[in-house]
């Protein structure tokens, strides 16, 4: 029967990916006799995909995004056959790659990678929530499926590195071996000895043939009782059943024909002309997961009836954050480096809302981001991450994913090249995670021009489905702090390392509206707008500008994303005569709201901030000489 239901699986995902005339059928194909036994060993209830005790299933490799919806659609969620054969087509639940707008994806994993390192995120999630709630509360399993390519990826070794630091014997990872890659035997530029290197990092290893049922039953037995996160390597045959095309590279992402699907049916005593063909006792099988997930959740609620109330009080708490318990710091007129005031802030926060957590990668000193007195993984809420940025945004990802706990990750502003991807994932799904980064421009100074971000602000004003805010005061961050706990989307916050002197009231607008009036004046020539540092230089180069006769405007802009957004009216009230944009950035995103920009075209400088800033122009002189030579044209 297991094999049965394992060719069962092959050809729904060799007709899927048919009749869609795009897709991978390799890895599904190669995959689906250890999908088949991990089904008897998963604890979930396909009634429920948000069940909090289910075991998480990752699968990292989103190319074999057939086998998944084959898996899905077989255990009995909310993905039906007609929805199989949608497969890659436009607004249906069985997209190219998995996104978690399909009932029962855990998390879109995106580039290879992503899914091991949110794998390892889960994991650290359920431990941590485990010592929260207690072992019979959350006591469930993480499952990732992964592929070479995967461990090609750096991201692999940051977040198994961090897996086997903390022990997570709650992890296990299938390694689908099957030595093939899109340009042919993954010997050509890959060959490390991968049980070796997971040894080395904290791991236990198994081998098997991926193809035998008993060796993959016993693995995962064996796994599930061990006491360090577990490998299992899992030798297959890519495209497993595809007659000649079976081992072959050419088989991992391309149709294998209508004729070659056939004659392979025929081989394995499927009706060859029959597609989408679920043998009745195969469907009966798999659709058991709904019964034992009813029976494990009731079983499992029961367990939550009976938790001591300060138990059940807390639970509450994870799962409806209270925000108004937040004691925000007040900053009015205190000058500070947003950096600092930003400290303050995320302190406030922990203290009151027990499912927020986080760290920096290995900066947090210079972030500001520790969480004083709140301990340290798992039993605090400081998670050390090390220098691995990439991996800690992809695991900060998968806490915000778990359903309890809302996670900031942190890094100097320049090294978010090194997470971008995770941050890209994280504004795809649209999930709450808090990215924070500081020493956000030339003011690092001395660090000189590898240190010093220019075209980082507005790659991630460009991203849809996220907020960039660059606050220029405390107040600002902390308006700013109360929007992005309220919204459902990612947040960055691009704060300074140097201090920055407070602000006055706003005349008309405010943070929520993205950008707001500072000076107003009737008569105004000129609009200064710009953003964090730079907001001082502009009141400061207006009241030059006033005592020789030319009347400006000065807006502040901490979200240019929110400014976007507001209506028309709101925005000609706030761009008022010729509007100058201010970055010390090449923002070129404000050509969309400034007549003149003056920022940055070039990489930065080493030197002191003082003497950097005033390299690049970035006075209230030599930008009150540019706004005077403007008026000269007019």
């Amino acid at each position: 029967m297991l094999q049965k239901q394992a060719n069962t699986i092959r050809f729904l995902c060799a007709d899927m990916i048919q009749k869609a005339n795009s897709g991978h059928p390799g890895a599904p194909m190669g995959l689906a006799d250890i999908i088949s036994v991990l089904s008897n060993h998963l604890v979930h209830n396909p009634k429920d995909p948000t069940w909090l005790n289910r075991d998480r299933l990752v699968f990292s490799g989103g190319h074999a995004s057939a086998l998944v919806y084959s898996f899905l659609h077989l255990s009995g969620y909310d993905v039906s056959l007609d929805d199989l054969k949608n497969f890659r087509q436009l607004h249906s639940k069985t997209p190219g790659h998995p996104e978690i707008s399909t009932p029962g994806v855990e998390i879109a994993t995106g580039p290879l990678g992503q899914g091991i390192a949110n794998a390892v995120g889960f994991a650290m999630a359920a431990k941590k929530a485990s010592l929260l709630l207690g072992e019979d509360i959350i006591n469930h399993r993480v499952y990732c499926l992964c592929g070479d390519g995967d461990l090609q990826e750096g991201i692999s070794y940051e977040a198994c590195s961090l897996a086997g630091l903390h022990k997570l014997n709650n992890l296990i990872i299938i390694y689908d071996s099957n030595n093939i890659s899109i340009e042919g035997d993954v010997a050509i530029a890959f060959n490390e000895n991968i049980k070796e290197r997971f040894r080395a990092q904290g791991f236990e290893v198994l081998e098997i043939d991926g193809h035998n049922f008993e060796q993959i039953d016993l693995a995962l037995k064996t796994a599930k009782e061990s006491k360090k996160p577990c490998l299992i390597i899992a030798h297959t045959k890519i495209a497993k059943g595809a007659l000649e095309l079976e081992g072959s590279h050419h088989s991992h992402g391309a149709p294998l024909g209508e004729e070659l699907i056939k004659r392979a049916k025929a081989a394995l005593g499927f009706d060859p002309q029959e597609t989408f063909e679920i043998p009745e006792d195969v469907k009966i099988l798999f659709g058991v997961a709904n019964e034992l997930g009813d029976l494990e959740q009731a079983k499992w609620q029961d367990k939550v009836n009976k938790l001591e109330p300060s138990k059940q009080a807390l639970l509450k708490e994870l799962l409806e954050p209270d925000f108004t318990k937040i004691e925000f710091p007040d900053f009015k007129g205190k000058d500070l480096a947003t950096r600092d005031s930003n400290g303050m802030i995320l302190n406030a926060i922990a203290k009151a809302l027990p499912g927020f957590l986080g760290g920096s990668a290995d900066l947090g000193p210079s972030n500001k981001t520790e969480l004083k007195d709140m301990g340290d993984f798992p039993n605090g809420k400081n998670i050390h991450y090390g220098i691995r940025e990439h991996a800690m945004a992809a695991i900060s990802n998968a806490f915000a994913r778990y359903g309890l706990f809302m996670p900031f990750c942190a890094t100097f502003f320049i090294f978010s090249e090194y997470l971008k991807p995770a941050a890209r994932i994280a504004a795809l799904m649209k999930i709450k995670h808090f990215f924070i980064f500081t020493h956000d421009s030339i003011g690092v100074g001395e660090d000189g021009p590898t240190h010093q971000p220019i075209e980082q602000l507005s790659t991630f004003r460009a991203m849809p489905n996220s907020l960039t805010f660059r606050p220029a005061d405390g107040v600002e961050n902390v308006k700013a702090w109360q929007i992005a706990l309220k919204n459902d989307m990612p947040s960055v916050f691009v704060l300074s390392r140097q201090k920055l002197n407070a602000l006055n009231e706003p005349v008309f607008g405010d943070v929520e509206n993205g950008a707001y009036l500072l000076e107003e004046n009737s008569n105004a020539q000129f609009t200064l707008l710009a953003s964090g540092s730079e907001v001082m230089l502009c009141l400061k180069t207006a009241r030059l500008l006033k005592g020789k006769g030319i009347v400006c405007n000065v807006v502040s802009m901490p979200c240019y994303e929110l400014f976007i957004k507001q209506e028309k009216t709101y925005k000609e009230r706030i761009l008022q005569g010729k509007v100058v944009g201010v970055e010390a950035a090449n923002s070129n995103e404000l050509y969309r709201i400034c007549d003149e920009f003056y920022g940055i075209e070039s990489f930065g400088e080493s030197g002191k901030d003082k003497d950097v800033f005033e390299h690049f122009g970035f006075s209230e002189e030599k930008l009150s000489s540019y706004v005077l030579s403007l008026y000269d044209e007019k």
